[in-house]
């Protein structure tokens, strides 16, 4: 892993990378923020081998939606696919870029990383705020030998419009007919109980802050701000850690050949090893854009999906690559929908 921690501020990757040189072009982007740590590594040795700078403001996956359906970027991000009647209705494509894992995080006195362990019954009644104490007996009964506190439970989730709560909230949906029900899925929901957060970096800052707390961020996120992230239970019952390893086991699954515009949704998959709230990061953009910048979108798109460092620092960070097998399927997809 690289050490360097992640900021938890938001803003534009041009900022960090001032000080463009005459001449270069710039790319344009907005959208989910779990891919902003892996992208702004991307962009930042992009930038540095080609002179195009790749502005990019991590304000969520619904602003990003929105955005490039009003043409006012190059490219999108979102953790939640959209439908192809929803893609062809705005004229909008989209492929998957990296695998990413979401996982729960804590803020509770003694108990570190990878310690305590959630399953989604749990995890669904504190997010119903029906589990309102750390030492609750069905969170005792899966974690026998942990000292768990009689504190408060204070429920962090997002408070912009997310792919990250998508992803969140449909593994929910999956595992609790009663969530299913009462919040539904979507990038953005009617939470029952707690606070909201600005992004994965503000979710993350809240926890931090608030002892006695819980949210869910992405993985890197978790990771290179120290966070302790929680073990699952999956769908197979085994008791799986947040990992490249896990992350892979689920992206196993992921048959793109056999879906329409790469629209597939990856939560709770089976197998033994699977991480149970994986998910696909997606690129959006316009197929009805000008020629020019559609073509630089996918000269960086193509040197992320391939290029030795760029898979590197997706690695580094636990983001995991797709297959060659899935770049090659994207390829073909830009060719047949943008001619390129």
């Amino acid at each position: 892993m690289n050490s360097k921690k992640i900021s938890l501020a938001f803003g534009l990757l041009g900022i960090a990378l001032a000080g463009a040189a005459q001449g270069e072009t710039t790319l344009s982007g907005a959208g989910g923020t779990a891919i902003y740590p892996v992208l702004s590594k991307w962009a930042e040795t992009y930038r540095q081998q080609t002179q195009v700078k790749v502005n990019y403001q991590a304000i969520g996956s619904g602003g990003g939606i929105a955005q490039i359906k009003a043409k006012t970027v190059d490219f999108a991000n979102s953790d939640m696919p959209l439908s192809p009647a929803d893609l062809h209705k705005d004229h909008l494509v989209q492929f998957p870029a990296v695998i990413i894992g979401i996982t729960p995080v804590v803020n509770i006195p003694g108990i570190k990383a990878g310690e305590l362990t959630f399953n989604g019954t749990v995890l669904t009644g504190i997010f119903l705020g029906k589990i309102t104490k750390w030492n609750d007996s069905a969170i005792v009964a899966l974690n026998k030998g942990v000292k768990l506190p009689d504190m408060k439970i204070t429920v962090v989730h997002r408070s912009d419009g997310s792919g990250t709560t998508f992803n969140f909230t449909n593994y929910l949906s999956k595992v609790s007919p009663e969530w299913k029900q009462r919040v539904g899925d979507s990038t953005a929901v009617s939470w029952l109980v707690g606070i909201g957060g600005k992004g994965n970096a503000g979710v993350a800052a809240y926890v931090q802050r608030i002892p006695g707390a819980i949210g869910y961020v992405e993985y890197a996120y978790a990771k290179e701000n120290h966070m302790a992230y929680t073990r699952m239970i999956n769908a197979a019952g085994k008791v799986v850690l947040p990992d490249m390893q896990s992350f892979q086991a689920a992206a196993a699954h992921a048959e793109f050949a056999k879906v329409e515009d790469f629209y597939m949704i990856l939560t709770d998959q089976p197998g033994e090893e699977s991480w149970p709230i994986s998910a696909a990061t997606y690129m959006l953009m316009r197929s009805d854009a000008n020629k020019a910048a559609n073509d630089g979108v996918l000269k960086f798109a193509r040197w992320f999906l391939t290029a030795p460092q760029a898979l590197e620092a997706s690695r580094s960070l636990d983001y995991v690559p797709l297959p060659k097998n899935t770049v090659g399927l994207i390829e073909a997809y830009w060719k047949k929908q943008l001619g390129n």
